[in-house]
């Protein structure tokens, strides 16, 4: 660990503020009976449930369930038959003992919510449970509101959520989500700190996110996928090819931002190191392909190769030390030259010039995630790189994003070769089509053909506010803020 970055990190760490809520209710409930409570919008934070007895003094404790959810969907979710493979400990759910009454009970854990629903399991003939109020602290580290972005309803619709999911996931580090994980990732953190720069400007947190990977980075060098930072600060065991790489061009992106040449003159070695060490992956100028499960992220698809995405991440990453390079004026040439080889090998190995598009793995599959890469990698024109995405669009057995991540580099790489007002339509069908199903924050997870689809094998897990998401306010402000 190395403690000069962590005291770094710590000494950006912020302040959350915290708001409160309540809900009086005096909803009397007897045995298996329980009641729904909707605070109107999604908050992430700390409920006291305040309750009282019903008829002849209680002679037994009251047991109760509460369930806390995002979505109304989420209410009907059957818990108990929840076997999926990220762990059970994640469900938003406590069962509790209400020993004396009156009484008022803090729940100790921090919760992400918009709905309480709270369902009495047992107390005795002779009484009943009243639940008088919840009142609720909601934390964020999020400045106040800002105002909301858009030509037209549907668009200052989506920038409404999206801002919202970003001030839920600024907590005291930009977290994935806060129901789930609540913890700092990569290739979610490139993502919030863009949306930041165009919105909160909380430029600090940012600054923190960049210390805590570099203080966690092992022996080596490498950069974990994802830190800790309860109870103390570790680095997660396992490390992603893509999500190392994009240390260089989030750091290249908060110089840019803030012009902080003492941060990055710090960091600067260690960005250098995840091209180096990435370079492992090469049989000289070509990358290998890996059977290891998650090596790779590009996207949720546990069908998708992610060879030739990788290598055109690589090339993405490098290009950005490059840019980082020459704006510190530093020397780049080794860096340029690498860039030149690794993009002419890329277009030899993977483009299909029959099919006018990158294919993958031994089978030659052929993915948005891949392509959609190579057009941010910039390995040809933005003129070339229009026609393959039409192509691609034309492709039927291309394998589709599922995740808003994905979804956000399609609509940049449209952006970044013309096709501005097919981004701002992708835009809004996709993001547009979460708030059409109610979406108080955007989700982990969301294909409109399957709106209900899980990864992990029921939805009562999946995260339905999650940093990735947060994009179209970046969209929205740095690109369609006229016309």
């Amino acid at each position: 660990m190395n403690t000069e970055f962590l005291k770094k990190a710590e000494e950006a760490k912020p302040r959350l503020t915290n708001k409160s809520h309540s809900l009086k209710s005096e909803r009397i409930l007897g045995e298996n009976e329980s009641v729904v409570y909707d605070f109107g919008m999604h908050l992430v934070g700390y409920a006291k449930l305040y309750c009282s007895a019903v008829g002849a003094h209680y002679d037994a404790p009251a047991l109760i369930k509460v369930r806390f959810c995002e979505t109304a969907q989420e209410l009907d979710e059957d818990t108990s038959a929840y076997n999926g493979w990220i762990s059970k400990g994640w469900l938003q759910e406590e069962i509790i003992r209400l020993n004396e009454l009156p009484c008022k009970y803090a729940f100790n854990r921090r919760f992400a919510f918009r709905y309480i629903k709270v369902e009495v399991i047992a107390t005795s003939p002779k009484f009943k449970l009243r639940v008088d109020k919840i009142a609720v602290k909601s934390v964020t580290s999020a400045p106040e509101k800002i105002a909301v972005c858009g030509r037209n309803k549907l668009e200052k619709a989506i920038d409404e959520v999206a801002l919202k999911t970003l001030s839920e996931c600024m907590q005291y580090e930009f977290e994935d989500g806060p129901k789930r994980d609540m913890r700092l990732w990569l290739g979610d953190l490139r993502l919030q700190a863009l949306t930041n720069y165009q919105t909160y400007r909380h430029n600090d947190l940012v600054k923190r996110c960049l210390y805590l990977f570099a203080a966690t980075a092992d022996e080596n060098g490498n950069i974990s996928q994802c830190v800790f930072t309860k109870p103390e600060v570790a680095p997660d065991d396992t490390s992603m090819f893509d999500y190392s790489l994009l240390f260089v061009p989030t750091l290249y992106d908060y110089y840019m931002t803030t012009g902080d040449r003492q941060t990055v003159n710090e960091l600067l070695p260690l960005a250098e190191k995840q091209i180096e060490l990435a370079r492992k992956q090469f049989d000289g100028n070509a990358i290998r392909d890996c059977d290891r499960l998650g090596w790779c992220f590009l996207d949720w698809s546990l069908e998708l190769n992610k060879q030739a995405g990788a290598q055109a991440v690589y090339i993405y990453a490098e290009k950005a030390l490059v840019r980082l390079l020459k704006e510190l004026n530093k020397e780049c040439g080794e860096y340029e030259s690498d860039v030149g080889l690794k993009s002419v090998k890329a277009i030899e190995r993977f483009y299909d010039k029959t099919q006018g598009l990158f294919v993958s793995g031994e089978r030659s599959q052929i993915s948005y995630a891949t392509n959609v890469w190579f057009v941010l990698a910039e390995v040809f024109s933005s003129q070339e790189n229009a026609s393959l995405l039409e192509r691609l669009k034309n492709c039927k057995s291309a394998i589709k994003p599922v995740t808003p991540y994905m979804m956000h580099h399609y609509v940049q790489a449209l952006i970044n070769s013309g096709l501005s007002d097919t981004g701002r339509k992708v835009m809004c069908d996709y993001w547009g089509g979460m708030v059409e199903k109610g979406a108080d924050t955007f989700w982990e997870l969301y294909n409109p053909e399957n709106p209900n689809e899980s990864p992990y094998g029921g939805r009562a897990v999946n995260s339905y506010c999650h940093a990735w998401s947060c994009t179209p306010s970046y969209f929205l402000r740095k690109y369609f803020a006229e016309g």
